[in-house]
C-alpha cells in the first residue's frame, strides 16, 4: 500500500465523539484540518486560472487554448497513472467520471473562456462566488445530506457579499458572457459535486485524471482543427497562460481540490471557495493591471467571516 492509499484509507475513519476530548482534538478533527488546507491550496490554483485565460488568449483562440491545455493537462494525468500503474476504474464509478469530465475539463473551461472574450475577469468571477453554494445544494439532492440552517445563512450571505462585490466591480451592468457564465456554474457544480464523492472512493488525483484521459481523443481533434482555423501568435504570456491551466488549473488544482473536499465533505469545503473571487481579483491587478477598488479588503474581511461560519456549523 503506497502513502497516498493509506491516507486515502485513513480519510475514511470516523472517530466516535467520546474517542476525542476537548482538549485535544482527534484524528478526525486533525483531517478535517487538512482536507480544508489542500481545498485551500486548489482555490489557490484556480484563482489564477481567468488571469492565465486572459493571457492563453493573446496568443490563441478561444477553441484553440481549451483544447491545447485538455491535451496537455490529459497526457501528464496519463503519464501519472501509467507510472503508478493504476487500473482502470471499474464500470460503476464511470457515469461518475464522465459528470466530472462534462463539467470541469469540458464544460467550464469552455464556457468561461468565451465568456472572457467580452467580460472582465472581475465580471467572471460572479460564476465562482456563486459556484460554492450550488455546489452545495448539488450535493444536498444528490447525497441527501442535510446542513444546518447556521451553514445555510453563512452560505448564502457569502454568496450574496460575493455577487454584489463583482457586480460592483463590474459597473453593475451584465456582459454579453452571462448566459456561458451561468451555463459553467451550473455544470461545474455537478462536477464538483461528484468528483467528491467519488474522491471517497479512490485518490483525488485518479479521479481528474482518469476524467482528463477520457477525454483525450476528443481533446486531440479538436486541439487539430481548432488550431488550424483559428490565429495562432505564441508569446510568452499566451504560452505561459496556456501551461498553467493546463498543469495548474487543470490537474494539481482539481487533484488539491478533489482530495480536499473527500476529507472534510463536499458542502464544507466548497465554502472556502468564496474567497476566490478576491484572490482572483487581486492576481488580475497584479498581472493585468485590472483597477482594485478599495471595496476589496472589506469584502474580503466580510466573506472570510462567512467562511468561519460554515467551518463551525455542523452538519
Amino acid at each position: 500500500m503506497t502513502a497516498q492509499d493509506s491516507a486515502t484509507a485513513a480519510s475514511r475513519i470516523t472517530v466516535p465523539p467520546s474517542a476525542a476530548s476537548p482538549e485535544r482534538p482527534g484524528p478526525a478533527a486533525l483531517g478535517d484540518r487538512g482536507g480544508l488546507l489542500l481545498a485551500a491550496l486548489g482555490v489557490t490554483a484556480f484563482s489564477l486560472t481567468f488571469p492565465a485565460t486572459d493571457w492563453a488568449l493573446r496568443g490563441f483562440g478561444p477553441w484553440s487554448t481549451v483544447t491545447v491545455r485538455i491535451v496537455l493537462a490529459a497526457l501528464l494525468a496519463g503519464g501519472c497513472l501509467a507510472a503508478r500503474r493504476v487500473p482502470v476504474p471499474p464500470r460503476a464509478q464511470w457515469a461518475g467520471l464522465a459528470v466530472v469530465a462534462a463539467g470541469t475539463v469540458i464544460g467550464f473551461p469552455l464556457l468561461t473562456t468565451l465568456a472572457l472574450q467580452t467580460s472582465s475577469t472581475a465580471h467572471a468571477a460572479v460564476v465562482v462566488g456563486l459556484l460554492p453554494l450550488t455546489t452545495a445544494v448539488y450535493s444536498a439532492l444528490r447525497t441527501g445530506n442535510r446542513p444546518s440552517r447556521a451553514f445555510w445563512a453563512a452560505a448564502l450571505t457569502g454568496a450574496a457579499i460575493v455577487l454584489t462585490f463583482a457586480l460592483y466591480e463590474s459597473g453593475g451592468a451584465p456582459a454579453t458572457g452571462d448566459l456561458y457564465l451561468a451555463g459553467a456554474l451550473l455544470i461545474c457544480a455537478a462536477a464538483y459535486a461528484e468528483g467528491g464523492r467519488l474522491a471517497r472512493e479512490m485518490p483525488g488525483w485518479q479521479v481528474i485524471g482518469w476524467a482528463l484521459v477520457g477525454c483525450l481523443p476528443l481533446a486531440v481533434a479538436g486541439a487539430w482543427l481548432a488550431l488550424a482555423i483559428e490565429p495562432v501568435e505564441p508569446s510568452w504570456h499566451a504560452v505561459s497562460g496556456l501551461l498553467w491551466l493546463a498543469a495548474g488549473s487543470q490537474f494539481v488544482g482539481l487533484l488539491l481540490w478533489y482530495r480536499g473536499m473527500a476529507r472534510t465533505g463536499v458542502a464544507r469545503a466548497s465554502q472556502v471557495q468564496l474567497a476566490q473571487p478576491l484572490l482572483t481579483l487581486l492576481w488580475s491587478f497584479l498581472l493585468l493591471g485590472e483597477r482594485l477598488t478599495p471595496a476589496a479588503p472589506l469584502a474580503a474581511v466580510a466573506v472570510l467571516f462567512c467562511i468561519a461560519a460554515t467551518q463551525r456549523s455542523r452538519a
